[in-house]
C-alpha cells in the first residue's frame, strides 16, 4: 500500500512544483492534494474503462 502512495506522491511532485515553489511552506500540502487528485482520476478511468462484452447469441429458429 505504501508503494502506491509513493508512487503518486512521486507524480504529483512535479506537477507541484509547476504552481508551487519548493521551498513552501504549504507544498508538501499541496502536493499531496496533486495526489489525490491523480489517484482519483485513475480510479475514475479504471472505472469507466470499455470492458470487452461477449457477443450476443441469436437463436434461430
Amino acid at each position: 500500500m505504501s508503494v502506491i502512495v509513493r508512487i503518486f506522491l512521486m507524480l504529483a511532485a512535479p506537477i507541484t512544483a509547476l504552481f508551487v515553489s519548493r521551498d513552501a511552506l504549504n507544498f508538501d500540502v499541496v502536493q499531496t492534494i496533486v495526489a489525490v487528485i491523480l489517484f482519483t482520476v485513475a480510479v475514475a478511468a479504471i472505472a469507466f474503462w470499455p470492458r470487452p462484452t461477449k457477443p450476443s447469441s441469436t437463436k434461430r429458429h
